[in-house]
């Protein structure tokens, strides 16, 4: 029987905070805008939270009973390890997306922005079709496509519009390099199962990148969202060129394990450090946007 620390493996509570990255970062913008509001802020927040967490049990899941999983680095899978029922994880995951929902629904009734319940369908459509499903897209090699759409985009510009009725140009910016690093962190974890995926048929990006084409798209993604950050100069101002010399810091240590050839369960390091990379690229560019507009 799974214990709870068990269920909180699958649930991958160490990629939460990353999730909150876009909307700590459309705080920011809404901060600096003068349009801020809490009860919008914390409902885009459980939005992201929940289906954060319905697409790794969906993944834990869908993964699990194709034997995706069966002999893979990293943490504890539900299905794969036959701790849980494969019906109950499935179960999970469509709890979470229902809560997911439960708070989208209320955040568009409060903002008045009625066809935004169809960007949030498609956001869950999206999560479970990632691995469930008999043609699942991140099996093709497409998951950071969505994840750039979904965490990128739809995350930041939307909490920015729900409180602002506005997309202003540097949130699509914002929203980007927040994106990029999100896509980042899939790479980096598919980059991590290449051997196991190969040899299943999960023909992720990764998978078709190669190894060493995928090291160098990584690096890629996470220099993209500093060029991101860089234009965004122009309404954060000096304390933005402030944070992007410790963002640029950060880049650095990130990126090396992955320059030197780390594979396997030495990724997984790398993993926590994108995910802190990414948490610390909304929180500056927020509190520089902030400032800079105060």
């Amino acid at each position: 029987m799974a214990s709870t620390a068990d269920w909180l493996e699958g649930a991958r509570v160490r990629t939460l905070p990353a999730s909150l990255a876009p909307v700590i970062l459309a705080s920011g913008i809404t901060l600096g805008e003068g349009s801020f509001s809490w009860v919008r802020t914390l409902l885009a927040a459980l939005v992201a939270l929940f289906l954060q967490v319905g697409v790794n049990f969906s993944n834990d899941y869908s993964d699990g009973i194709r034997g995706t999983d069966a002999d893979r680095t990293g943490p504890t899978r539900l299905t794969a390890s036959g701790l849980v029922k494969p019906q109950t994880v499935k179960l999970m995951a469509f709890v979470f997306f229902g809560f997911a929902a439960i708070a989208g629904l209320a955040l568009v009734a409060i903002s008045g922005h009625w066809w935004l319940l169809a960007v949030g369908a498609a956001a869950i459509v999206a999560a479970w079709f990632y691995t469930g499903g008999k043609h699942p897209y991140g099996y093709a090699g497409l998951g950071e496509v969505f994840v750039m759409v979904f965490f990128g985009w739809v995350a930041t510009v939307g909490t920015v519009y729900t409180q602002s009725n506005v997309a202003y140009w540097y949130t699509w910016v914002a929203g980007t390099g927040i994106g990029f690093i999100a896509c980042a962190l899939l790479m980096v974890n598919n980059l991590r199962d290449i051997p196991t995926d190969a040899a299943t048929g999960k023909k992720t990006l990764a998978v078709r990148m190669g190894d060493k084409v995928a090291r160098w798209a990584f690096i890629g993604m996470l220099l993209a969202a500093l060029i991101c950050a860089s234009a965004l100069v122009a309404v954060g101002g000096l304390w933005l060129v402030l944070s992007l010399v410790f963002l640029v810091f950060a880049f650095v240590i990130v990126i090396r394990p992955v320059q030197r050839g780390a594979s396997g369960a030495a990724l997984i390091p790398v993993l926590r450090d994108t995910g802190l990379f990414e948490l610390a690229y909304a929180i500056l560019i927020t509190v520089s946007i902030v400032i800079a507009q105060s």
